[in-house]
């Protein structure tokens, strides 16, 4: 089975390809098949706005379409940047910026819970839906440490860790991250799902 990746996140895309490849999954970015155009995000949760992009790209390429939203969230933010992660400051800020951002406004707070949040929705051509969400619980670093990963990967140490996401490498984060829980759940999703079609 082939399913369009509603997202030109080329992080993403690796991310979800090295997790979906083994299960004998085919990924394409919506941009090579067609979709040129992103879906606006304008849903309240994770949940919604997975749902928008997966359902846009599969009515558009009458493909399976599987879309992922996530973000961080920080306790002492109150949750942010949750679902702004990707807009978390000024307009057209790069992730540096906006991990730089969010580390000023944690200086001096000793709090710093956070966790990662993945959900994942699938929409097939004939209407049905399948959801998933994962969760990585852990903390923000005083300071940003490794190359590897993208986002708010450097300043992120999941709970057991010392290093953040981008000193673990792929192949760690590929196992414990968030999108990794949410995708295990979503593979049970569709197995389900080929088993009574």
């Amino acid at each position: 089975m082939t399913f369009i990746l509603a997202s030109n996140n080329m992080g993403k895309h690796r991310e979800f390809k090295a997790i979906l490849e083994p299960y004998g999954f085919g990924l394409v970015p919506q941009a090579v098949a067609g979709v040129n155009f992103e879906v606006n995000e304008d849903g309240d949760t994770f949940e919604e706005n997975a749902y928008l992009k997966a359902s846009t790209v599969a009515q558009y390429t009458n493909f399976p379409a599987i879309a992922d939203d996530s973000g961080l969230c920080v306790e002492a933010l109150d949750g942010a940047p949750g679902i702004y992660s990707a807009r978390f400051g000024d307009v057209g800020w790069n992730d540096v910026q906006r991990y730089e951002y969010l580390l000023k406004k944690l200086e001096g707070v000793k709090d710093r819970r956070a966790k990662f949040v993945s959900c994942i929705c699938c929409v097939f051509p004939n209407g049905t839906v399948l959801r998933a969400r994962g969760e990585c619980p852990g903390r923000i670093l005083t300071a940003p440490g490794g190359e590897q990963g993208f986002g708010y990967d450097p300043i992120f140490a999941p709970d057991g860790y010392e290093q953040s996401f981008a000193e673990l490498g792929d192949d760690i984060k590929n196992q414990i991250s968030h999108r990794a829980r949410a995708l295990a759940e979503f593979q049970k999703e569709l197995e389900k799902y080929d088993a009574h079609r």
